[in-house]
């Protein structure tokens, strides 16, 4: 924040507590009038001593949960005259002109049912509080505007810092709506797991959007500068059944669609469900969402960054499941060597193993290069282990690993043995040969002899030839290391006579 901060008063001292709160009986509302128009005109004095003309709109809501004054919020949020009717242009981030910032100072003051932070990063920022509280930040002095807005009439004090200067450094990493973030919304549209965007522009102010694939791009197109994006799961289409489910007693937020396909919503209660019910006749569907966010469960969030891909939005969305895995698959790359336990063997094979609160999986191929009959001889379950990763995807979640990888490939060296003549034992039968293990240990490598090289003449089935544990003589025609083959020959391991 910029290290000049003053609050702007038309209080006395002399009748504030130790706290700075105002004790005395002046009405804490605007008067539309002279002490409104000095309060701008001080902004303005503090404004032309940093030397800014512009102010960008940062944070901007309406109505419902933040009040100034003592004043009713109005139509229009105070912004009617100021910005179009679907209030496009007031989002966050938007550059408006010191006369504009002004009009929105004095809709704030006069409690409308909008407010924001204007500022001019790190040079000037501009804070309306309660009860008529100003508060300028600025990265000078401004020696002459203190002294204007004292002869205004008004009352200005240095401060350490604002009371409304926000913390912006929470924890966890906000997740940006980038090209990731809209393949995997692609995909989870296509596999039926997403079907409503919400858009939320503002503070307490959404706009729903249904998702197909057709109407992605479209949807993309409209969205707000810097908006929150929640996606969510399809909404029921047992109208009845969701206006039965709300609850006895306290707040919900009620969705549906209409009949047009325009989804809405609405904070109601208890008290107003029969109005809901008539209200929402003839709906195609609904969802009913808890107030309370550990009830609410949206897929996952995200906010816009602006047009060069940085996100600069300072709100942050509450993050689900899939937002939290995204955070720790950016910390992995293909490469990396993880730790983890095993925290199961299905039964079609695969291990799972958490790598840190995240579930990642090894196929079959990759638990060794060596031969086994089930996972559960390589691995066991709680067994903590190292791996390392073959590919991070984002769009589906997953991420794969590779035992192996860690392991020495026991098949070069049997590159050097290709065309000598070693014994082996038979393991096991195909209708196109045998396979049988050359090097002498109980998970040796083994070599596939096809049924022309096991013996002279047409051989129809292997077992005319050998059996299964049968000792036989082979020669190492060929190492495939890429596919990790090794073929054998019984037919030429022995000289022409030999036999």
């Amino acid at each position: 924040m910029p290290p000049f901060t003053y609050r702007i008063t038309k209080y006395d001292p002399a009748d504030r507590d130790e706290h700075g709160s105002y004790i005395g009986a002046e009405d804490s509302t605007s008067d539309h009038g002279p002490v409104e128009a000095a309060y701008l005109q001080a902004i303005a004095a503090f404004a032309e001593d940093t030397g800014i003309d512009h102010l960008a709109i940062r944070e901007p809501g309406i109505s419902g949960l933040a009040h100034f004054g003592l004043e009713p919020p109005i139509d229009g949020h105070g912004l009617a005259g100021l910005f179009p009717p679907d209030l496009s242009g007031f989002h966050d981030g938007a550059e408006v002109s010191l006369s504009l910032g002004l009009e929105l100072v004095r809709g704030m003051l006069r409690d409308n049912g909008a407010w924001c932070r204007l500022e001019v990063e790190d040079r000037f920022v501009v804070q309306v509080g309660w009860d008529q509280y100003l508060y300028v930040s600025s990265d000078k002095p401004c020696e002459r505007a203190f002294a204007h807005t004292l002869t205004l009439g008004l009352f200005p004090e240095r401060l350490e810092a604002s009371p409304y200067d926000a913390d912006f450094d929470e924890p966890g990493v906000q997740r940006p709506a980038d090209e990731d973030f809209w393949a995997r919304l692609r995909w989870s549209i296509a596999v039926r797991q997403a079907a409503i965007l919400e858009e939320g522009y503002l503070y307490n102010a959404s706009r729903w959007h249904r998702l197909t694939e057709g109407t992605l791009d479209a949807v993309r197109t409209r969205l707000a500068p810097r908006a929150q994006l929640t996606v969510w799961p399809d909404l029921s289409t047992d109208v009845d059944a969701v206006l039965a489910s709300l609850p006895d007693e306290g707040p919900v937020e009620f969705v549906w669609e209409d009949g047009n396909g325009a989804i809405s919503s609405t904070m109601v209660d208890e008290s107003e469900y029969k109005e809901l019910a008539a209200r929402v006749a003839g709906a195609r569907a609904a969802t009913a969402l808890s107030l309370t966010l550990d009830e609410r469960h949206p897929l996952f969030t995200a906010v816009l960054p602006d047009s060069d891909g940085v996100l600069r939005a300072r709100w942050r969305t509450e993050p689900t499941p899939s937002d939290r895995n995204w955070a720790f698959l950016k910390t992995l790359h293909r490469g990396q060597i993880c730790t983890g336990t095993v925290t199961e063997i299905a039964s079609f094979g695969v291990t799972f193993v958490d790598i840190g609160g995240f579930t990642a999986m090894i196929n079959i191929p990759e638990l060794s290069w060596r031969r086994f009959d089930h996972p559960s001889g390589v691995v066991a379950v709680g067994q903590e282990i190292s791996a390392k990763i073959l590919d991070v995807d984002l769009v589906r979640e997953h991420v794969a690993l590779s035992l192996k990888a860690l392991q020495e490939d026991p098949m070069p060296p049997f590159v050097q043995q290709v065309g000598q003549t070693v014994t082996g034992v038979v393991t096991k039968l195909v209708p196109f040969g045998a396979f049988v293990r050359i090097e002498d240990r109980e998970d040796g490598l083994e070599g596939m002899v096809h049924l022309t090289e096991l013996a002279e003449g047409q051989v129809d089935r292997p077992e005319d030839v050998v059996q299964v544990g049968d000792s036989l003589t082979v020669k190492i025609l060929e190492v495939d290391l890429p596919r990790h083959r090794i073929t054998l020959s019984h037919l030429q391991a022995f000289v022409p006579g030999e036999r």
